[in-house]
């Protein structure tokens, strides 16, 4: 392998992580909070509505590895602090990942040495009130659904509840999510350790 396509391996380098990138992820979530949906065509908002579904699925039956392959190769992945989002360059974020550190948790996660999921927890989520916009790039939808995760550990059960916002593109006519946004309606509060992926 050359060090020009080891450079370019967002497993391993943060490479497309810049300025642009994120302003463009501002952006993007702060259009799903202050904009009507413009997609009315229910085939299309059902599509849409099933890969976030199908999200959820993969990640309470703990499969990290077709969870991965739903997220387009240059992605990121924001659990904001603060009510409003906020701007993860100059605010702390309960989780702000890009490619390279997702596949770092994901790893943690199958060693069995993660002790805060050991054992792992029981999740199920609830996905709804699916919205979905039109970007100026055809190419490109943004989502925003409300959800709930019940997390069984320890003998004890949580709710994690909030909205999501998740960004797709089309590769290779491939749908795969290139940001996801997790607005915890608790997120300025102690939240203990969200150690499961949100």
């Amino acid at each position: 392998m050359s060090t020009t396509s080891l450079s370019r391996d967002p497993a391993r380098y943060s490479y497309y992580v810049d300025d642009a990138a994120y302003r463009e992820l501002i952006a993007d979530f702060h259009r799903i909070r202050t904009e009507e949906p413009t997609v009315e065509d229910p085939a299309e908002r059902d599509f849409f509505r099933r890969l976030v579904e199908r999200e959820a699925r993969l990640l309470d039956r703990l499969d990290f590895t077709g969870w991965m392959a739903s997220y387009a190769d240059e992605c990121f992945y924001w659990v904001p602090s603060t009510p409003n989002g906020g701007d993860p360059r100059s605010e702390i974020a309960v989780m702000f990942d890009d490619r390279r550190r997702l596949g770092d948790r994901v790893y943690r996660l199958s060693t069995g040495f993660a002790w805060s999921q050991a054992p792992s927890s029981r999740t199920v989520r609830v996905v709804s009130n699916v919205e979905v916009f039109d970007c100026l790039n055809a190419d490109q939808k943004l989502v925003r659904s409300n959800f709930m995760i019940n997390e069984f550990w320890d003998d004890e059960t949580r709710v994690l509840a909030g909205w999501a916002g998740h960004r797709f593109r089309r590769y290779d006519g491939k749908w795969k999510i290139s940001a996801k946004q997790v607005n915890l309606l608790q997120c300025d509060q102690c939240i203990r350790n969200p150690s499961i992926i949100l």
